[in-house]
């Protein structure tokens, strides 16, 4: 273990130092050394630092010691120790017990549990929440999407920009009610959020607010939402006709000993009844699939499915109409023409489950399910999924990756999330930037000339 042991030697021990406080320098007193764990992959590399310590000019203090830029004060472990932790449990997702292993393992360090933490709160003292806000007002693409996350007995608001792809806001509340919602979103609008798209879920909590803040943004009903209760009810009326195509008679078993090539006759007169019901019950997801979502195999699953069951034709050709409801590429007029068509179809009124699907496109409700036709192609957000693919994050952070507790443990890791995002996010417009900015060697040349 000695043989892996490595020793930097660093000085900041001048004859004058400024103070910490006010910037008025100090004389030198005395000077002390210690000892400083700093990274090295496979090695133990200590760090021997010198410090002086400063008699003070001014009234801040007496005595002040001076410091180097990535070590802090009477600390154990630098800056690059700290950040390695950070980067281990915010981007590898790694909890406390692998993260102390893999330390161990990959830098010979041996940390707390009580040193990890006091590396969130190391990160949190840097974030600049003000900065990070002007920051989403002047890129606020103007859609805005909201959703709650339930944590136990708390429940965390949050809203994103799906087009521009970046948490807006969130907070942290004791209540999933009206009252809560309308303190956030206020918060928001007196920041200077003024969105012209509010996409949500088809919660209660959301109408009344939206028309009272932003009365003349349009709210979006998330249409993943109601694709899944439609198809919840398609799925029902599958059930009912794959009951009644089992148990309508079928194909008798002979009386007597059976031969001992009956499975070889079974395969010649084809499946029973009950079989057929079996396989389009296996197979239901394709009634709801998507047409470009379909590969050969799943077609030929589909024909087989309608020979066995041709009245899943109907149920296959209401979920296609209902898709087609919502078309990004249509216009509004055509969207509501497509909608009276369907629901005025007699058909579909005359199934008990179709019809219950049908009682949920309401003219009211599809106007807010089709909101997103008044917008540019470019700018169309139907679904909720960006703010829940959020959600979903934090939640693996939260039930996996990392134990929440307290209030303050969670603001706390939210915020540093929120940090890594946008930190990730403008990383990636400098080096789009970058590419942008170089010159192509034509576009050189001709400026050359």
């Amino acid at each position: 273990m000695d043989a892996c042991v490595r020793i930097v030697r660093r000085s900041c021990a001048p004859a004058n130092f400024p103070c910490p406080t006010c910037g008025t320098p100090g004389r030198r007193k005395d000077t002390h050394t210690r000892q400083v764990r700093d990274l090295a992959y496979g090695h133990t590399l200590l760090v021997e630092l010198t410090v002086g310590e400063y008699r003070a000019a001014c009234d801040c203090c007496k005595t002040f010691r001076s410091h180097l830029d990535g070590i802090e004060p009477r600390a154990e472990y630098t800056n690059r120790v700290r950040e390695a932790v950070i980067d281990r449990l915010l981007d590898d997702g790694l909890s406390v017990n692998r993260l102390q292993q893999a330390m161990r393992r990959d830098f010979l360090l041996d940390l707390s549990a009580g040193f990890l933490s006091d590396c969130l709160d190391w990160k949190v003292r840097q974030t600049d929440l003000p900065a990070y806000r002007q920051w989403t007002l002047a890129h606020f693409s103007g859609t805005l999407c909201v959703d709650e996350l339930h944590l136990g007995h708390r429940v965390l608001l949050l809203a994103t920009d799906p087009l521009g792809d970046f948490p807006v806001a969130f907070a942290l509340v004791s209540a999933n009610d009206q009252d809560h919602m309308r303190r956030f979103l206020s918060n928001l609008k007196r920041h200077g959020f003024s969105p012209r798209v509010v996409v949500t879920d088809g919660s209660n909590l959301y109408p009344a607010v939206l028309a009272e803040l932003w009365p003349e943004a349009r709210h979006q009903l998330c249409v993943f939402h109601v694709l899944k209760d439609i198809n919840t009810h398609v799925f029902d009326a599958l059930r009912r006709l794959r009951r009644r195509h089992a148990a309508t008679g079928g194909r008798k078993r002979r009386r007597g000993r059976p031969r001992k090539n009956r499975n070889h006759s079974r395969v010649r007169r084809g499946p029973t009844r009950k079989e057929q019901a079996h396989d389009v019950w296996k197979n239901r997801h394709l009634i709801t699939t998507r047409p470009e979502n379909l590969d050969g195999r799943q077609r030929r699953r589909l024909s087989r499915m309608f020979e066995s069951l041709p009245a899943l034709r109907g149920l296959r050709a209401f979920v296609l109409r209902v898709y087609r409801l919502f078309d990004p590429e249509q216009s509004p007029h055509q969207a509501a023409c497509r909608r009276a068509a369907l629901v005025r179809d007699a058909g579909y009124q005359a199934d008990p489950d179709l019809a219950k699907a049908l009682a949920m496109l309401t003219a009211e409700k599809f106007a807010k399910m089709a909101a997103y036709l008044h917008r540019p192609v470019a700018e169309r957000v139907r679904t909720n999924n960006h703010v829940e693919r959020t959600n979903r994050r934090l939640r693996h952070f939260e039930k996996v990756r990392y134990k929440w507790r307290r209030r303050r443990t969670i603001v706390r890791f939210v915020i540093l999330a929120v940090q890594r995002w946008h930190h990730q996010r403008m990383a990636e417009d400098s080096r789009d930037n970058g590419r942008d900015a170089k010159p192509t060697a034509s576009a050189a040349r001709k400026q050359a000339v």
